[in-house]
């Protein structure tokens, strides 16, 4: 499967975020990208202030996420996208899939908050959130839960093929990108794609660094500090070779340290 990872500016707004998605997912179908995926709370823009807060959220039925349904629908393409996700009274980072259909897979909320930009949040319950899409399993994390190596390997074991990362990693974080996500993808013998946001933002500087790292160590890195598709293509077979090649799946040995990582 051919993949985009759209690094996108930063420029907060729901309308001009949807109508800049909307391009971006006509530009990666023109690519032959079958998926898009966008950068953490993609809709509205990160962080979010109060009134793009209350313009963004709402359920995964809400009017946010109807707009990219309709944007997947017109550009015939699968789209993760971000959005501030209310559900009674709290408010989750979630990040969603939508196949070309628009048609709702899978909704993940981050479980692993990252607690100076995001007080406001209640962290999610489910640690795998999967969906089938094509020949692969799609797995959801957002950002900061990449970062935790037991998220990752929990959806190695479940079989994800590729997980998908929308992110805003700031400044000076740039080894998470460079050395972590390469690490994560080959020690859980999956891909990962991981998005990134560029520019500034309340007073925040993004990275980039959007990375498509292959569980053979294959990497395609944007390296360059701008907007831009990444493409990338996702293939079973190199993941079938690498998980034959480096066993560390079957060579685990949870009994010694189940009770260490429970705690």
């Amino acid at each position: 499967m051919r993949i985009a990872c759209w690094q996108a500016a930063c420029e907060p707004g729901v309308p001009r975020m949807l109508d800049r998605l909307r391009q971006a997912a006509a530009s990666a179908a023109a690519g032959g990208a079958e998926l898009l995926i966008t950068p953490e709370m993609s809709v509205g823009g990160y962080p979010l202030g109060r009134d793009s807060m209350a313009a963004a959220a709402g359920p995964a039925d809400g009017t946010a996420c109807r707009a990219v349904e309709g944007i997947a629908r017109a550009a015939d393409i699968a789209i993760v996208h971000g959005w501030p996700e209310t559900a009674g009274a709290a408010l989750h980072n979630s990040v969603r899939l939508v196949d070309r259909n628009g048609s709702g897979l899978a909704a993940y909320r981050k479980t692993h908050l990252y607690r100076p930009a995001e007080p406001h949040f209640t962290p999610g319950g489910d640690g795998v959130v999967q969906a089938r899409l094509g020949a692969l399993k799609v797995g959801l994390l957002i950002c900061y839960d990449v970062e935790f190596p037991e998220a990752v390997r929990a959806h190695a074991l479940a079989g994800t093929d590729l997980l998908v990362v929308p992110t805003a990693l700031m400044t000076p974080w740039e080894f998470v990108a460079r050395t972590l996500v390469p690490a994560r993808a080959f020690e859980s013998q999956l891909y990962v794609a991981y998005t990134n946001w560029i520019g500034v933002n309340e007073g925040i500087r993004f990275c980039g660094l959007t990375t498509v790292a292959a569980p053979d160590g294959g990497l395609t890195t944007v390296d360059e500090p701008g907007e831009r598709l990444l493409f990338a293509d996702v293939d079973p077979a190199v993941i079938a070779a690498a998980r034959a090649t480096t066993t560390y799946l079957p060579d685990r040995r949870p009994e010694l340290y189940g009770p260490v990582t429970a705690h």
